[in-house]
């Protein structure tokens, strides 16, 4: 997916291939809580939503990474030393640091306290030999030296994974798990999109597994840059409730290499599970573009190397700022997001721009295994009231009185809600503070994992064999070779039937 070697780049000369048949539209002006805005990122887009992340932590309250590296790893060590399972040393993210120290305190990137207010979601495949669980290790780590909290970082290194974005389902033309090549989105039996979202928003609503094509929408890039490393045209994903009108929160979804629309038309947009969640949980995804770029130019410290992979930024072909605010790439992102964010009612809090207060003695009760009545003290001037779970708006129409049940609740379950008014203008106040719930029943019995030779695994009824392959009972996915060599660890989810997977 990264460049194999310098020489490969500096003998490649692929020809960008047209994606855009029709004419691309402004980008929309949405109404967005600017409180809620995250990004993410596979491969080199998880580097460019690591520095989008800490350029512009004032901005960005989440930040999702999939199999990438520390922030200004290749602006001081050749790109190779930030990738290929290389171990980050304490010396190179000492020098990192003091990068990200100097330009908070001049301002060319966001005051880095932010950063430890941040929520962190990261994931690499244990099979990934592109970038590696060690690179990803130095991020961990510099993620803690920057303050973030434990409760505040998730990491995940799932076994039996490439180089790829992990999903839970069956996409066409998708490449094996296990394997790192083109489109490098693989049905992993993990939901990345859900788990990357969950961590910045909380417990979402079931999705929707055919979002309408309707809310797909191809936009002009042109007006934000003319870099030659990003495309004429983005893709933007607005659910039916947001074009509505409705406060909606706003996730940048970063392709990798090899991922770009000139690379593999819209499956990243399309197939990665992002807009399935985003469909029902009010999430405006914007998909922002790059394209090859043949030409050789001078980085930061990998010499002189063209871009025909139609990779994000991470090295410094496009300037030495490219990893701070001014960077070119990422000051055409941020302008993005401040056009989606500059909607009718966009602000902060969870609340619109209304001048309601916020309802006080907000409560819960009645708790059932699927069900929750909330209550709240009712707010003079507000026609009516909008009730968000986990940061979710939950209701389809305002609700005129002063108690709602919330329905769809998962068993054993903890979740909170807050309420905002709104006024005959249809403008939403301020948000309450949240009251906190939990449902009856008894939550799901854990998973149960086994690791094992991929022989073993027959021999004990988890697997079988075809064709000189070990197959998970069940689920029937390839496991590899059925030998005592070939090592795997099932995750047993119902009754003789595994996935290939880890336990949490």
């Amino acid at each position: 997916m990264f460049f194999r070697s310098i020489r490969m780049l500096a003998a490649a000369a692929v020809t960008a291939l047209a994606c855009v048949t029709h004419a691309a539209v402004p980008l929309p002006a949405l109404n967005v809580d600017t409180s809620q805005t995250s990004v993410s990122g596979l491969s080199s887009g998880g580097f460019m939503a690591n520095q989008l992340g800490i350029a512009y932590s004032a901005t960005f309250r989440g930040v999702g990474i999939f199999a990438a590296g520390p922030y200004m790893c290749a602006g001081h060590s050749n790109y190779t030393a930030c990738m290929y399972n290389a171990t980050i040393s304490s010396a190179m993210l000492s020098t990192m640091q003091t990068d990200i120290n100097n330009w908070s305190t001049s301002g060319a990137i966001d005051n880095k306290s932010n950063i430890a207010t941040q929520k962190i979601f990261m994931f690499v495949g244990s099979s990934d030999t592109t970038v590696g669980p060690n690179p990803m290790a130095g991020l961990k780590t510099q993620y803690t030296n920057n303050g973030v909290p434990a409760a505040n970082l998730t990491y995940v290194q799932r076994a039996s994974t490439a180089h790829v974005f992990p999903t839970d389902f069956d996409s066409t033309g998708n490449n094996a798990c296990g394997t790192a090549a083109s489109p490098y989105i693989s049905n992993c039996s993990y939901d990345g999109a859900k788990e990357a979202l969950s961590k910045f928003y909380g417990t979402l609503n079931a999705r929707n597994n055919a979002p309408a094509a309707a809310n797909y929408i191809e936009f002009d890039q042109t007006a934000f840059t003319s870099n030659p490393g990003m495309a004429s045209s983005g893709w933007i994903y607005v659910p039916s409730s947001c074009s509505s009108g409705a406060q909606c929160k706003l996730h940048v979804a970063l392709h990798g290499c090899q991922q770009s629309t000139d690379k593999i038309n819209t499956q990243f947009v399309k197939n990665t599970g992002y807009t399935r969640w985003a469909d029902t949980n009010n999430i405006i995804v914007l998909f922002p573009q790059t394209k090859v770029d043949n030409t050789s130019r001078s980085t930061a410290a990998s010499g002189s190397l063209a871009n025909p992979n139609a990779c994000w930024d991470w090295i410094g072909w496009y300037g030495t700022n490219f990893a701070q605010k001014a960077g070119t790439q990422m000051a055409a992102i941020k302008a993005m997001v401040d056009k989606v964010s500059s909607g009718a009612g966009s602000g902060g809090g969870g609340g619109g721009s209304g001048s309601l207060p916020a309802p006080t003695a907000v409560a819960t009760s009645g708790a059932t295994t699927s069900t929750m009545a909330i209550t709240w003290g009712a707010v003079s001037g507000a026609a009516s009231y909008n009730v968000f779970r986990n940061g979710n708006k939950v209701n389809a129409t305002g609700v005129t009185a002063t108690t709602y049940t919330d329905t769809g609740l998962a068993a054993a379950t903890t979740y909170t809600w807050t309420v905002a008014g709104v006024d005959s203008a249809g403008t939403q106040g301020a948000t309450s503070a949240g009251a906190t719930g939990t449902t009856t029943g008894t939550a799901p019995p854990p998973a149960t994992c086994y690791t094992a030779s991929n022989y073993a695994h027959t021999t004990a009824g988890r697997a079988h064999q075809s064709g000189g392959y070990a197959l998970a009972n069940g689920s029937n996915q390839n496991m590899g070779l059925w030998n005592t060599f070939t090592t795997t660890t099932l995750k047993m989810t119902g009754t003789n039937y595994y996935i290939i997977g880890t336990c949490p």
